[in-house]
């Protein structure tokens, strides 16, 4: 698209980290923008409370994963390298609620895969045929047909049903606080169909990924996943502190016209060159629907789920729980009403003062709806019972804190990348889509796409001389 303009302007919908992302990079191209934000604050889900008495709570993502590099370099342009804050590895431990009882992963299980053999075969996490079928991998043969099929099917296909259960699920799932059985592999976990397809076995893969790997540690290396000093809201906080465009607060769009004319909560109207909608599936297909009514439709397929956490700070002396890891995992078998347990003191540091502990319980999903309609109090009496019953926590907290998140984590099911290559192809020219509904929910997929989307955008409204 050639503009005639000599200042084309770019609208961008959701004050996100993706829209902060896409500003940012549409500001290092010098090209005009406006970032809408219905809401009073910007961030979206990343927010971050910081107590007066040195705890620092996440209501949010509390960190964001290095091994996609995007928020990470987003960070270091923004030369806060020194107030990066990597995960203790040195006490990375995951445990598996089994039967009511904590039992940790077995040392070598990368992922999901085992990948040594003595603490696979001793570990009482599996049963003795569980561990049996998990080692047919080793000689089913390959899916190589390209087609998507859910997590489960995967997982059952290459490890069988207690792999699902016990590891899949409450991992893999548990990062979307989606449904195995609708969840789409290739939308979310697409290394392992990569692996199986060049390996043509999990285990096999994975060893040959530990070979590879570089004898040495880089000593400059971060950990897997990484935060701020001051939780993961600086990220944010740093991005509209240089972000010098035009940013609105409480300005919601309520209406897209052809052309395009953005028209506004208040009344008002803005004409842009190019939008960028990083706002929600449903909110982008009300939006979208003059413009572009097939893709309005295959955006209001997009499902979304509610989730929650209670964030409880405890003191130290009154405290029996070692804590001897990152948390808690908890499969859907074992039918509780909470659905993971971070220890948030023992994964981060500077996260409570040291003589308290702080943990994060996580509630919701798709596992419980029903929780996020609970009171406080009812919610309160049932997380205190469950901790008393999963980790024999009776100690009174110092305080507690909830979040509910309504409506927000969006889910992939199975051909969501096949639906996402629709709503694109049926987008008009100047209309683009970014954010955790599309192409990856965590903070480096969101900043990844809106990053790629203003540079999309620049090209568009190039100026031809």
């Amino acid at each position: 698209m050639t503009l005639t303009t000599t200042a084309p302007r770019v609208a961008i919908v959701g004050g996100g980290i993706t829209g902060l992302a896409a500003a940012w990079e549409l500001q290092k191209a010098g090209v005009d923008y406006t970032l809408f934000e219905k809401g009073d604050r910007w961030g979206g889900k990343i927010l971050t409370d910081r107590l007066a008495d040195g705890f620092v709570v996440e209501a949010g993502p509390d960190s964001f994963i290095t091994q996609k590099p995007w928020a990470l370099q987003l960070a270091q342009e923004m030369g806060l390298e020194d107030r990066l804050l990597d995960t203790n590895d040195d006490r990375r431990k995951v445990f598996v609620l089994n039967r009511g009882r904590p039992i940790p992963l077995p040392d070598g299980v990368m992922l999901i895969v085992p990948t040594k053999l003595m603490p696979f075969v001793l570990t009482p996490l599996f049963s003795l045929p569980a561990k049996m079928r998990m080692g047919f991998d080793l000689i089913l043969p390959a899916k190589r047909d390209g087609e998507d099929e859910t997590v489960a099917d995967f997982i059952t296909r290459r490890l069988g049903a207690e792999a699902l259960d016990k590891l899949a699920e409450p991992l893999m799932s548990g990062i979307y606080n989606a449904e195995a059985d609708r969840q789409s592999v290739l939308a979310t976990f697409p290394r392992f169909r990569q692996i199986e397809e060049k390996h043509g076995s999990l285990i096999l893969g994975m060893l040959a990924a530990r070979r590879n790997r570089p004898k040495k540690a880089n000593p400059d290396k971060r950990a897997m996943f990484v935060s701020m000093r001051g939780g993961t809201q600086e990220l944010v906080e740093e991005l509209v502190e240089r972000l010098t465009g035009d940013l609105r607060l409480n300005a919601g769009v309520s209406a897209l016209e052809p052309g395009y004319r953005l028209r506004l909560d208040d009344g008002s109207a803005f004409d842009a060159d190019v939008v960028i909608l990083t706002a929600p599936a449903f909110a982008a297909a009300q939006l979208v629907r003059p413009v572009a009514p097939a893709a309005a439709r295959d955006l209001e397929a997009i499902r979304y789920v509610s989730t929650g956490t209670m964030s409880l700070a405890f003191r130290r002396e009154e405290f029996s729980h070692p804590l001897n890891g990152f948390g808690l995992v908890i499969p859907r078998s074992e039918n509780r009403r909470i659905n993971a347990v971070t220890w948030t003191s023992t994964k981060f540091d500077h996260r409570a003062p040291d003589d308290h502990v702080l943990l994060r319980v996580f509630f919701g999903g798709s596992r419980r709806p029903e929780m996020m309609e609970a009171s406080d109090d009812d919610l309160t009496r049932i997380v205190d019972e469950e901790l008393a019953d999963v980790m024999g926590i009776r100690a009174e907290p110092v305080f507690r804190r909830i979040y509910r998140w309504h409506r927000s984590n969006p889910q992939y099911d199975v051909n969501h990348l096949d639906r996402m290559d629709r709503i694109e192809t049926d987008l008009p020219e100047g209309l683009l889509l970014a954010g955790s509904a599309y192409r990856g929910i965590g903070i480096p997929d969101c900043v990844r796409q809106g990053r790629e989307a203003a540079r999309q955008a620049v090209e568009q409204v190039t100026v031809s001389p």
